[in-house]
């Protein structure tokens, strides 16, 4: 392990995860409660999910918002190389 990662415990829906990575800790905090904001709104429009379903569901979610995030910074990088 390199000296700039570090370990995060983070309880995610009743589970303990140690996370290693270089983000700060109020940054991982952040994550993990949003995290368990979701799980719970999920659980709560849907309550026959199992927690596979809700993983993946997350998981699709937080893509779909990163490949959103990269074509805005893409038109932005291309608007900018316009002027």
């Amino acid at each position: 392990m390199t000296a700039n990662k570090r370990r995060f415990k983070a309880e995610i829906d009743g589970r303990t995860y140690t996370i290693i990575g270089t983000a700060s800790d109020r940054h991982m905090q952040t994550v993990t409660r949003m995290m368990n904001e979701q799980v719970a709104q999920l659980k709560k429009l849907a309550p026959d999910l199992s927690d596979t379903e809700i993983a993946t569901l997350l998981a699709f979610n937080a893509i779909s918002d990163q490949v959103d995030k990269q074509a805005e910074l893409l038109k932005m990088q291309t608007d900018d190389a316009d002027k």
